[in-house]
C-alpha cells in the first residue's frame, strides 16, 4: 500500500510570498492614491468652472438692470451711483440695480438694491482672493455701506473691469457718475475678466495650480444708446 507524501510550505517560502504580496499591495495603494488625487484635482477644476459661471451669471444680471434715479435733487431722496475703481487686478465696483429678489415673504423690500463687488484675502489659499458681493436691499445716502458681504468665488487671482463710454466709444478703466468726465450717466457696457486658480490635474504636486480666465461683456439695459462715430456707415447718429 502506497502513501502520497504531501510537503507543506517552508518558513522561507511563506516569508517570500508575504513580501511579494506586500510589494504588490504597496504598488496598488500608490497607484490608487495617485488616481484619487488626480480625480480630486479634476473635480476641483470642474468646480472652479461652475463657480465662475455662477458668479458671472449673478454679476451679469445685476449689471444689466443697473439704474440711476432721474430726480436726484428731491428732498430726502436716496442716492444712486455707478462707481468703478481700478486697482490693477483687484477692481472694485458699487452701483444701484433693480435685480433684488425678496427672500422673506411680505417683507418691506422692492427690486431696488445696492451692490458692491470687491476682493479680499482667501484664508485657504495663498496668493489668491475671494470675490465678495455686498447687497443692501435699501438704497440710501451711503451706497458703499450696509448689507452683508457674501462670497461669490474663491481662488480668484484677477478681477478686472472695463467700461465702454457710449459717447466717445472708448473703453475706460474707471467710471464715476459723480465725476466731471462722466457726469451722472452709465457706461454702455461693462467687460468682466475673472481669473480663478485650481489644482493642476496633470501634476502629482499638490502645490501646482493652473489658472483659467473667464471673460464676458455685459450691456446695460438702462444706459443711453451709443453714439455712432462720424466714420460709421449709415450716418452720424
Amino acid at each position: 500500500m502506497k502513501f502520497s507524501s504531501r510537503r507543506g510550505l517552508t518558513l522561507i517560502e511563506i516569508i517570500v510570498a508575504l513580501a511579494i504580496m506586500a510589494m504588490m499591495g504597496s504598488i496598488a495603494a500608490g497607484t490608487l492614491g495617485t488616481s484619487i488625487q488626480a480625480l480630486d484635482a479634476i473635480e476641483e477644476a470642474g468646480g472652479s468652472t461652475r463657480t465662475a459661471r455662477i458668479a458671472m451669471r449673478r454679476i451679469t444680471r445685476a449689471l444689466e438692470l443697473t439704474h440711476l434715479t432721474k430726480n436726484k435733487g428731491a428732498v430726502n431722496t436716496y442716492k444712486t451711483v455707478f462707481h468703478g475703481r481700478d486697482d490693477g487686478d483687484e477692481d472694485q465696483l458699487w452701483f444701484a440695480t433693480l435685480s433684488h429678489h425678496r427672500k422673506i415673504r411680505d417683507s418691506r423690500q422692492c427690486d431696488q438694491t445696492e451692490i458692491t463687488l470687491f476682493l479680499d484675502d482667501d484664508p485657504d489659499q495663498d496668493d489668491a482672493k475671494v470675490l465678495y458681493i455686498r447687497e443692501s436691499p435699501r438704497i440710501d445716502q451711503e451706497p458703499d455701506k450696509g448689507g452683508r458681504p457674501m462670497p461669490l468665488a474663491r481662488g480668484v487671482t484677477r478681477f478686472d473691469l472695463r467700461y465702454l463710454d457710449g459717447v466717445s466709444g472708448e473703453w475706460k478703466d474707471e467710471w464715476d457718475t459723480e465725476s466731471a468726465e462722466t457726469p451722472y450717466r452709465l457706461p454702455r457696457a461693462v467687460q468682466i475678466v475673472l481669473e480663478l486658480t485650481s489644482p493642476d490635474p496633470n501634476s502629482d504636486d499638490e502645490d501646482d495650480f493652473i489658472s483659467q480666465s473667464y471673460v464676458r461683456t455685459v450691456m446695460l439695459a438702462m444706459s443711453a444708446p451709443q453714439v455712432k462715430s462720424v466714420f460709421a456707415k449709415g450716418g452720424n447718429q
